[in-house]
């Protein structure tokens, strides 16, 4: 009776205190005498350093392509990606015998081309940046049960294919070849990128794949896009779905900046597009076969950070920093024996931790990188499996805050994971006294910057929510420094409860 009744309190009670810090009477008008709580508060002290990010888990949703030179270390900062193209199961052509796009009596294409669909709203820089591409394809492909982090350079590793196709492209995130009223209209609909509202008001960069290519057996074929239709043709199991497609016609392409400065930018989605025309009763129709980049296929980045740079930030010690693309995270040393030993016989109702922002003293610029919207906190142990398994945080072992109005990130809860580390800490040093020293990390977690993938459902109302359905590292620039460090420590606040004797 008591458990149930305390549950119901504890719910009541973490209202009231946030309204008030005068805990002594709360409880009175809740409960009766006998089971009448005693509220305690307490305030221990966490500490905090800045330690390196090194790499990041990088097969997502969000990826940046460009190269730019950040204000705060004066470095460099490079990111280049890697696209899969999904095929859709249940695909099909028309019969050979109605296509009209051919040579010689066999099939082509009329053209192929590569897109890479960027979002303005999401990108740093300067949209006009002159910049130069390599686009490289893939001798293989990037399995799943292959775990790419953005430090892993496929050209190194044996990823991309010797003699394969290649193409040096000069572009700008501004695509100027286009007409001027396309242009217009990209410029006057900036505003809808990425809203419920958009129709499709998005720059992209256009890579043409229409120069002869040969394939791994010597086949040398009109363009790319000649290349897949005959493979379909040839072998259609091939094109069955997205694991036959990628690992037996396209396993591809690598997208690597070689030269330009000034942007970083948001590429949202990319398409492999294979245009042809064919009989359609009679009148000859123009199609595409077109692919794209999805969830079920490999995308991934490459991170060239200047890890000297980021080191001098890091061996600053009057504060703490954060850093994306794989920069920098904040490590936080929490007081879990000091939260749980004075109050051994309480029950902690709650445990909350706020770290202040301190405001960059860099000099105003023209792209300043903006500070990152959310924080996740994760204990240290669980940093690279929580990314890999592609756990959501769940505010008992993980939590997420987002920068509020105070210029802070505030964890108002976290008492599950007090309570838990101090269990996992009991249970080893029943079976090994060094407990303790082999798990030198089990008080620590650390602060990460990152996205969420929202997923969007309307019921038969017409009633839209959104639900959180990934968590992902910020690949996008982002950088803060917090309150902290060695001699600034952060205070954690604890409330207490228990009932009266």
């Amino acid at each position: 009776m008591k458990l149930r009744l305390f549950t119901a309190i504890a719910v009541t009670a973490m209202a009231v205190v946030s309204c008030s810090e005068d805990t002594e009477n709360i409880g009175s008008s809740i409960t009766n005498d006998t089971d009448k709580l005693v509220f305690s508060t307490g305030t221990y002290n966490a500490t905090s350093r800045s330690i390196l990010a090194d790499s990041v888990y990088t097969h997502n949703h969000d990826r940046y392509f460009g190269m730019v030179k950040d204000p705060e270390t004066n470095s460099y900062v490079k990111s280049d990606i890697m696209s899969q193209f999904n095929m859709i199961e249940g695909f099909s052509m028309p019969s050979i015998d109605k296509m009209l796009s051919k040579e010689d009596g066999e099939v082509i294409a009329d053209s192929c081309e590569i897109s890479l669909f960027i979002k303005y709203s999401n990108t740093y820089g300067d949209t006009l940046a002159a910049m130069k591409m390599r686009v490289t394809e893939l001798d293989k492909p990037v399995d799943e049960a292959f775990t790419h982090y953005s430090n892993f350079d496929l050209k190194n590793n044996g990823f991309i294919r010797n003699g394969g196709l290649e193409i040096n492209k000069m572009f700008s995130m501004r695509d100027l070849t286009s007409s001027d009223d396309v242009l217009e209209l990209l410029q006057n609909n900036i505003s809808k990128q990425g809203t419920s509202a958009d129709s499709g008001y998005y720059d992209r960069i256009r890579i043409p794949l229409n120069m002869p290519y040969t394939s791994k057996d010597g086949k040398t074929y009109k363009n790319y896009g000649t290349y897949i239709i005959r493979t379909y043709y040839e072998h259609p199991e091939y094109f069955q779905n997205s694991y036959w497609f990628v690992h037996n016609v396209c396993p591809g392409f690598n997208f690597e900046i070689t030269d330009g400065l000034g942007v970083m930018a948001n590429v949202f989605s990319s398409s492999l597009q294979v245009y042809y025309k064919f009989d359609r009763e009679g009148t000859s129709t123009k199609t595409s076969i077109y692919l794209s980049t999805t969830p079920e296929v490999m995308q991934t980045s490459h991170i060239t950070n200047d890890r000297g740079a980021l080191e001098q930030l890091v061996n600053d010690n009057s504060y703490t920093y954060i850093k994306s693309p794989a920069g920098i995270f904040t490590e936080v040393t929490l007081p879990v024996d000091e939260i749980t030993q004075v109050h051994a016989n309480d029950s902690l109702l709650q445990v909350s931790v706020n770290f202040m922002r301190e405001n960059s003293d860099v000099s105003a610029d023209k792209y300043r990188i903006g500070a990152p919207t959310n924080l996740l906190m994760v204990h240290k142990d669980s940093l690279y499996s929580f990314f890999e398994n592609k756990v959501i945080y769940d505010y008992k072992s993980s939590f997420a805050s987002t920068l509020n109005s105070n210029n802070a990130y505030s964890f108002s809860n976290i008492g599950n994971l007090i309570t838990l580390m101090a269990r996992e800490k009991a249970e080893g040093l029943k079976s090994d006294p060094n407990w303790v020293a082999k798990h030198p990390d089990w008080n620590k977690v650390v602060l990460v910057p990152i996205s969420t993938i929202v997923k969007y459902s309307t019921n038969n109302y017409g009633t839209t929510t959104s639900t959180i359905s990934g968590v992902q590292h910020q690949m996008g620039l982002s950088s803060t420094k917090l309150v902290g460090g060695d001699k600034t420590p952060i205070e954690v606040k604890v409330i207490y409860a228990k009932f009266k004797d």
